[in-house]
């Protein structure tokens, strides 16, 4: 069994310390307590960062996740304002002679117009310590134009500065020069380790269903580990507790349909949310029965639940899921071939948020996340399959402490049993199976204590200091193939050499502090200068052979091969309103380390990891990446969007790779501009329109070539050393209200009662049809024994100009 003494120790240490600090809270001078709840008056639906702002003391706090607040005040008369984007105010004057619980219910407004914006509250981009933070807001995503349609929420995230798309359409992002893997994406809670549909081109977060959205791309705070570049973390919705309400839409290639509503008023509600494609079904009529492509077809579905149920005052709990799933397959009738390739997600959450005092909040969660992927293929009695997947079960419980206006203190434990699968083939021919190898799973446990404390040491300098500790251990059962001195598993003569492990048995253990901080210091009312740092390891990797990340790319943990990935980011920036708070601006300088990435060697194939270590395969190297990342919105009125840019530069280093030399990385793009623009013309009318531009992915080709025995053979320069045409492109959307429809849905948004509204979006992807690359290859014209044969290289793209349309209604 794995030795945890000495992990536990240090976690025993960080929770003594919390526990310390609460001892001297409760021993402080007198003060009283204003806590509640925020929630949208119309769903029930608690409110994430609505400030609750206290005039006298110019001062205030932000919701959490949850919409729990809490004040520790001198007891006194206060006036007392609670307010969130595209709320309506609310102001309480207050005698607060004794500890006070005050929930409240926010008005959505009709139209947030700049001269219903909120003025006197500071504003969280010149007032937190957040680096890196980026919120946004699932009711603008819906209003920016969309592949086919398809609101994608990580596409929306690719507009951001300082994070990058994986290609043309693709879903897969890239955050200040770290790869996919170093990402992670939290959907309730739960990983998910796989977040898109359609090879990349569509994510699995069904916007309908989606209550929050938050990137944290630098500064990441200690409640969170594991990976070295970024946190996405979704909310779903709870479900509206006050009355039933249906939503959906038609597009060109998929349906969505979402019911919610109370299971009991005020007290437990649910929502499911469910949608599919049906490009398979709607080219069935025009497929010849007697072609070769009878039978074939792809769709992908998923289904999002949420049920939450209020036990009293203190106490309420929350079960979600999620089911997604890719279905692709083929049909050669004349060949007798076929293929099958199903893939997805699946995850699972239970939640208990108890409340043990007016400062004590705490949060303990149970999940379950499952990615698998399979390729099933043959020929007549011919049948070959293989299958790769990782399975996870989590616990965490997390405090929030309160003590006093100044300070906000979180403190908690994580784990995660993993059981990856990369890879399990088998084989057979009519009633013969053959013996590819045994399934190489692998087992491990990964741990974590935090504590944190974001605090004001002055009126204008505020610290979030947080430390983590994090453990890991890879455990048996398990069975490592030992390589010669030519790295071959295979011996000249025999079967190959293995260590085996008993299950439970200690293989091989990590473990470090991660500290975090990040400060905020006030110029002035309008303007702040933020720094940040963060140490982060990562005990899980992503092995792939594809240029972006696909559904074959193979998840592995850190063994006694494979050590884990190291990451320390710096960060400053400046940051500034103007107008009132109508104009955020920001500006971010970074420098990010990377130690102990992973890559295939060269030459590696999927087919090498059977009878073998998929880590036998793998090399290991470092990076860096430096950039600036420029940032103005326009947060209020008729007209809002944003500007980004980001400057960068992302480099690699691998002993056994580019000949040991220094190699961009394949996403290193000195230049990335994204302009996005949102327009509400008038009740009837809104407009939606977005601009990017990219310096071209960075590619290895081939620097000469000649003939040898019949064949061409290339000779490669060097790796990623020549460029892409630059990506840039445009596109536009028009969403239509018919008479009354956006009316109607205010109403029923205010009143209760139920109302039908409906409305129509217009889109055009890639408005001026730029042709942008998507890969390279190379062929050959003419007749070598002509003389003329010529080697081109040619450029595939995937998108031209492409309009769609979707209606959506609500009742």
């Amino acid at each position: 069994m794995p030795n945890f003494a000495r992990p536990l120790h240090t976690m025993k240490q960080l929770l003594t310390t919390s526990l310390l600090l609460l001892t001297l809270a409760l021993s402080a001078q007198k003060s009283v307590t204003l806590s509640g709840s925020i929630n949208d008056a119309a769903t029930g639906e608690s409110i994430l960062g609505a400030t609750v702002y206290v005039e006298e003391l110019e001062t205030g706090v932000a919701s959490n996740l949850y919409g729990f607040y809490s004040l520790t005040l001198k007891p006194g008369d206060y006036t007392v304002s609670y307010s969130f984007i595209g709320y309506e105010k609310v102001t309480r004057q207050l005698s607060l002679n004794g500890d006070q619980t005050l929930n409240i219910e926010l008005q959505t407004m009709a139209i947030q117009t700049e001269e219903a914006i909120v003025v006197g509250e500071k504003s969280a981009n010149t007032e937190s310590t957040d680096m890196g933070r980026v919120d946004l807001e699932i009711e603008q995503i819906k209003t920016l134009p969309a592949l086919l349609g398809e609101v994608d929420i990580l596409k929306a995230i690719q507009f951001m500065p300082g994070v990058q798309s994986a290609g043309e359409g693709n879903s897969g992002f890239y955050v200040r020069g770290g790869g996919p893997d170093q990402n992670l994406i939290l959907l309730d809670n739960a990983t998910i380790y796989n977040a898109s549909h359609l090879f990349g081109f569509f994510s699995v977060f069904n916007a309908d269903a989606v209550k929050n959205i938050e990137l944290i791309k630098g500064g990441m705070p200690a409640s969170y580990g594991g990976r070295i570049s970024s946190v996405l973390d979704i909310s779903l919705k709870e479900g509206n507790n006050k009355r039933y309400q249906f939503d959906g839409g038609i597009g060109l290639i998929s349906s969505r349909f979402t019911a919610q509503g109370p299971l009991k008023k005020n007290v437990s509600s649910f929502i499911i949310s469910g949608r599919r494609t049906y490009i398979d079904v709607l080219a069935q009529p025009f497929i010849n029965p007697e072609s070769n492509f009878a039978g074939s077809g792809y769709f992908f579905y998923d289904l999002n639940a949420k049920v939450n149920y209020k036990l009293s005052n203190k106490d309420q709990l929350f079960l979600s899921g999620y089911f997604g799933r890719d279905v692709f397959g083929f049909r050669s009738s004349n060949a007798g071939f076929e293929v099958d390739i199903p893939w997805g997600n699946a995850m699972g959450s239970l939640r208990w948020n108890h409340l043990f005092s007016d400062k004590l909040f705490m949060n303990m969660n149970v999940t379950y996340s499952d990615y698998r992927f399979e390729f099933a293929g043959g020929q007549d009695d011919f049948r070959f399959t293989l299958r790769s997947g990782i399975e996870d079960w989590s616990g965490k419980v997390q405090f929030s402490w309160y003590p006093d206006v100044r300070h906000n203190v979180k403190f908690g434990v994580d784990y995660v049993f993993h059981e990856f699968s990369p890879s399990q083939a088998t084989a057979q021919s009519g009633d013969t199976e053959f013996i590819l190898g045994e399934e190489m799973l692998t087992y491990s446990h990964e741990v974590a204590a935090y504590i944190e404390d974001e605090f004001d040491l002055t009126t204008n300098l505020r610290v979030n200091a947080g430390l983590r500790y994090s453990y890991f251990a890879h455990v048996g059962p398990f069975t490592r193939f030992v390589e010669d001195e030519n790295q071959d598993v295979f011996g000249a003569v025999g079967p190959p050499e293995t260590i085996v492990y008993d299950r439970g048995e200690l293989i091989k253990s990590y473990g470090g502090l991660e500290p975090r901080l990040s400060a905020r210091y006030r110029i002035n009312e309008r303007s702040s200068i933020k720094a940040g740092f963060a140490q982060n390891y990562q005990y899980v990797h992503l092995a792939s052979l594809s240029p972006t990340s696909l559904p074959t790319d193979v998840w592995l943990p850190s063994t006694d091969v494979v050590a884990p990935q190291f990451g320390r980011q710096y960060s400053l920036g400046y940051f500034r309103n103007f107008f009132d708070d109508r104009y955020e601006a920001s500006v971010e300088i970074y420098y990010k380390d990377m130690r102990n990435l992973v890559e295939y060697e060269e030459g590696a194939q999927p087919e090498n990891n059977l009878n073998n270590n998929t880590d036998n395969q793998l090399v290991f190297g470092d990076g860096y990446s430096y950039g600036a990342e420029f940032f103005f919105k326009k947060v209020y009125g008729s007209l809002t969007g944003w500007i980004g840019y980001t400057w960068s530069k992302t480099m690699r280093q691998f002993e056994e790779l580019n000949g040991g030399r220094e190699f961009p990385f394949r996403f290193d793009r000195r230049h990335d501009l994204s302009v996005i623009a949102s327009y509400k013309l008038d009740d009837r009318w809104e407009f939606g329109a977005a601009f990017v531009y990219a310096t071209g992915n960075a590619i290895t080709l081939p620097v000469q070539r000649f003939f040898y025995e019949g064949r061409i053979v290339d000779v490669y320069g060097d790796r990623n050393g020549f460029r892409m045409a630059p990506f840039h492109r445009a596109d536009v959307s028009a969403t239509y209200f018919p008479q009354n429809s956006r009316k109607k849905k205010e109403k029923t948004d205010a009143s209760g009662k139920r109302r039908f509204s409906s409305s129509w979006t217009f889109s055009i992807y890639n408005l001026y049809n730029r042709m942008n690359p998507y890969f390279i290859y190379f062929g050959n014209d003419g007749n070598l024994s002509e003389g003329t044969l010529e080697i081109n290289a040619y450029q595939v793209s995937l998108f031209p100009i492409l309009p769609s349309v979707t209606w959506n209604f609500r009742f």
